[in-house]
């Protein structure tokens, strides 16, 4: 019987080093933000979780601790009270500190969450870039309308500069997501959300579709790429003199169901993303698409053999940039 009682309090305790040791091996890039935003519900995160193990950890120990204690064994010394029922300074004890910390972490959240608001922009020197997104099945297509240009599975922007995200779905509903940058935000037909975000610093960030959306939703995942501006310049150079154009033909074909590698555009049909939101019927812009958006200076049309053109338009800068933080 002894045998049997360790032997079961050795395998639990080497399921719980186990379970220790695959969680530590785990890659978890949402706690290495490498962004203001990221940054910020990284914090979230620790100070939510400060709280609770205020809670949590006494709980626990005083569980093990009673468990331990009062356990039925010959000879017991524990202290045996069979008719006390009430204590006004243990009741104090373990109802007042749990409603304080309750208090304490509505009033963190609350504050983080209007200050995440994805909708805000985000406050800084440089001037926002305007980069509009489509998810599809199952790929993810970036247009540029400031630049002209067009991408599969792959987005670039630079560092340091506020990067404002028009989303919208043509394809069952999915969850534009950047870990390290920011949360993420659904895209969904007939609507155009918004989502601010920015890197401090060059890298490849993992990006991906965080809904299931059928057969092939695993492999909608892109790379967010942050470079400096001379570099994201000259990327956008060479796409526009070396990529091809993507017709409205194209669009359709890119649209049918299916995975896609990275593509890259050197221009896409004007108006192509409000077409898009407003492809069935009633939708809600939120501040993404219409009066904000307009041709971009001296951009110049392309004419396409489908009587398409080549969209230069950019987005206005959102009427609430005076707002601070995110």
């Amino acid at each position: 019987m002894k045998k049997a009682k360790l032997f079961r309090r050795f395998t639990a305790s080497a399921m719980l080093v186990l379970m220790a040791v695959l969680s530590a091996g785990c890659d978890l890039i949402v706690l290495d933000p490498k962004g203001p935003i990221g940054q910020q519900q990284l914090d979230l995160i620790i100070i939510s979780t400060i709280l609770c193990l205020v809670i949590i950890a006494p709980v626990l120990i005083i569980t093990f601790v009673i468990v331990w204690r009062y356990r039925d064994k010959p000879g017991r010394k524990a202290k045996y009270e069979p008719n006390w029922e009430h204590s006004t300074k243990l009741e104090t004890i373990w109802w007042g500190i749990p409603i304080i910390i309750i208090l304490a972490l509505a009033v963190v959240t609350v504050k983080y969450t209007y200050a995440l608001e994805p909708s805000k922009p985000i406050e800084a020197e440089a001037k926002p870039i305007t980069i509009q997104v489509t998810s599809l099945d199952w790929k993810w297509l970036f247009k540029y309308p400031e630049q002209g240009i067009a991408t599969v599975n792959y987005v670039q922007f630079p560092e340091d500069v506020p990067v404002r995200f028009e989303l919208t779905a043509d394809s069952p509903m999915n969850s534009f997501w950047i870990p390290q940058l920011g949360g993420q935000v659904y895209t969904m037909s007939g609507m155009a959300m918004k989502l601010h975000l920015m890197a401090d610093e060059p890298g490849e960030y993992m990006g991906s579709g965080a809904n299931f959306t059928g057969r092939d939703f695993g492999s909608m995942r892109f790379v967010a790429k942050a470079t400096s501006q001379q570099e994201f310049d000259e990327w956008v150079k060479k796409t526009k003199a070396e990529s091809p154009a993507l017709t409205m033909d194209g669009y359709k074909a890119l649209a049918v169901q299916g995975v896609s590698e990275v593509k890259s555009y050197s221009s896409f049909p004007n108006g192509l993303f409000e077409q898009i939101v407003t492809k069935y019927g009633a939708h809600n812009n939120h501040g993404a698409t219409g009066e904000n958006s307009k041709p971009a200076e001296g951009a110049a049309d392309k004419s396409s053999t489908d009587g398409n053109t080549s969209s230069d338009g950019a987005a206005k800068k959102d009427e609430h940039s005076g707002h601070s933080g995110h």
